[in-house]
This record gives C-alpha cells, structure tokens and sequence, in this order.
C-alpha cells in the first residue's frame, strides 16, 4: 500500500485520509503512533495531524505486520527494530503474492466459464 511518487502528490495527508487508506479507524493510527516511535505525523494548529508519504510508508509496515500477518504490536515494534529493509521486503513479496493470486482466481473463474 504505497503511494504514487508523482510530482503533484500532497505534502501532507490527514489522519482522516490515511485511516481510510488503510481501512482503519483513526484512534488505531493514534495508539500506533504511541507504540510506534517512527510514525511521527507533524501537528498543525489545534494538534491536527498531518502525515507524510514516510509516515505512511511506515503505517504500511506496521499494518502489514499486525493486521494482515496477525502480529503482536511487542513483536512488530520488535521486527522493525531488527530489521526495517527485511520487513520492507517482506511486505512487498506479500504485496505480490496476494496480486499473483487474484491473478489465478480470475483466471480460474474465465475457465470455468468458458464453454467446453
């Protein structure tokens, strides 16, 4: 779940938009930035949260490692610590696994509705 890089991407998103990005409510993103130090969103006036492309390079991993690999928050605070790049990688090959297998699923269903 990474962003475009095009040029004409905002600098900043809400936390509104980013827990909708994720599926998430935003309160989780707010416990998340407590358990993890590296999310670190810059606060405009009145503490509205304001996240960069890192940020949520960063919520990416996290979520990865606890929502979608059912992880521990200890042990993706941990994973992380160890170990950015091969969590990066890690959820990059997850990231094409499930492509790869909607892939086969819509193949499969053309096969199976095609006429013999």
């Amino acid at each position: 779940m990474s962003l475009n890089t095009n040029k004409d991407l905002k600098k900043y998103y809400s936390i509104g938009e980013v827990a909708k990005r994720f599926g998430v409510a935003e309160s989780l993103l707010r416990y998340w930035e407590k358990e993890f130090p590296t999310i670190k969103p810059r606060k405009a006036g009145r503490g509205v949260r304001q996240y960069t492309v890192e940020d949520i390079d960063e919520i990416g991993l996290i979520y990865n490692m606890v929502k979608v690999r059912g992880m521990k928050i200890a042990a993706a605070r941990e994973s992380l610590s160890k170990g950015r790049r091969k969590a990066r990688r890690t959820k990059d090959l997850y990231t094409r696994l499930l492509e790869i297998r909607a892939e086969l699923v819509s193949i499969r269903k053309e096969l199976d509705e095609a006429p013999i």
